[in-house]
């Protein structure tokens, strides 16, 4: 009994992992196309999820502000959106934000050193993570879009038929795992097998010669950045769903990190098998080694994991080994 316990504990880890690799994906992504990691990404799930919720509930943006600036109470406009059509609406919305990116800020730092595009996206996250307070309020907010939650029965009485012991798996971390495998076929597709994928590539190489061939650098990036905040959304989607719309949504991005350095922060497939190792390795060292270390060693373990691959194998397992002669 204690080894099917385990193996419950196991694939309860793995599907947390698929949560970790919807956000890591957008960093991979972004990744990809500039060569710098974004610091923004996790930000950018929590403003999707945040103006969601807005739209769903049909808010009035800025409703704090007009309040403050005219003395008249105005919070929401009287109706409800679906939620199929609101996600479409947040789409539109993550695109439109990905344009005035490219314009506002990327197309100001062609050839500039990585770091200096990975500093422009901290201070993209912290205006984001404002604007989504001023814009729908800092309070906590429940975002439901209709994805089934609670207990699997039919995983329960499965696993009990067949094994003895019914199995507790979350039916929202089931669609998950489902979501994101559509998202790396479509996404491997698209980046393998499209002129705009080997576009993405070339301009990730190097932004001068892929202008010099005709690449529209401005194109690739809002290209990039919408498909971006789209896996923002996907990612706020379950995230909002498992523990409400929040501030520490944003900190996903710091259980990403570890992910991209598993999995290599220029593979798309292995942002999946990062987060899918990271999840169930984090449960399972919980599971047999927690109690002699005084518990609590999933708020470490990803971070240690990822320390020693960042010394036996700093390009992670799927990642490009990159030479660079001086």
């Amino acid at each position: 009994m204690e080894f099917l316990y385990a193996i419950e504990v196991m694939l309860n880890g793995l599907m947390a992992g698929v949560m970790y690799s919807l956000v890591a994906l957008g960093f991979v992504l972004i990744y990809k196309a500039s060569g710098v990691f974004n610091y923004a990404q996790g930000v950018m799930a929590l403003f999707a999820a945040m103006t969601l919720v807005g739209i769903m509930e049909g808010r009035v943006p800025f409703a704090h502000l007009i309040d403050a600036a005219f003395g008249v109470h105005v919070s929401s406009f009287g109706w409800t959106v679906p939620a199929v059509v609101a996600i479409l609406l947040t789409a539109l919305v993550m695109i439109g934000l990905a344009i005035l990116i490219e314009k506002l800020v990327l197309k100001h730092l062609v050839g500039q050193e990585p770091i200096i595009l990975f500093m422009a996206t901290i201070g993209l996250a912290w205006f984001l993570e404002g604007l989504g307070d001023v814009m729908w309020g800092a309070d906590v907010k429940v975002l439901d879009v209709g994805l089934p939650q609670g207990i699997s029965e039919t995983v329960e009485r499965v696993t009990y038929d067949w094994l003895g012991y019914g199995f507790f798996i979350d039916r929202l971390d089931i669609w998950a795992a489902m979501i994101a495998a559509a998202l790396v076929a479509a996404l491997v597709g698209f980046a393998q097998y499209t002129k705009q994928g080997r576009a993405m590539r070339a301009v990730a190489d190097d932004h001068q010669a892929a202008l010099s061939v005709g690449i529209s650098l401005r194109f690739i990036w809002i290209m990039v950045w919408s498909i971006a905040g789209f896996v923002a959304l996907v990612a706020g989607i379950m995230w909002g769903t498992k523990s409400g719309v929040q501030f520490s949504l944003s900190l996903i991005a710091l259980k990403a990190l570890p992910v991209l350095m598993l999995g290599g922060f220029t593979s798309i497939p292995g942002a999946i098998v990062g987060g899918l190792i990271i999840g169930m390795g984090e449960k399972l060292f919980e599971y047999f080694v927690g109690s002699l270390v005084g518990g609590a060693t999933e708020n470490w373990f990803a971070y240690v994991l990822a320390l020693i691959f960042l010394v036996f194998r700093p390009q992670g397992l799927f990642g490009e080994r990159i030479i660079e002669r001086v």
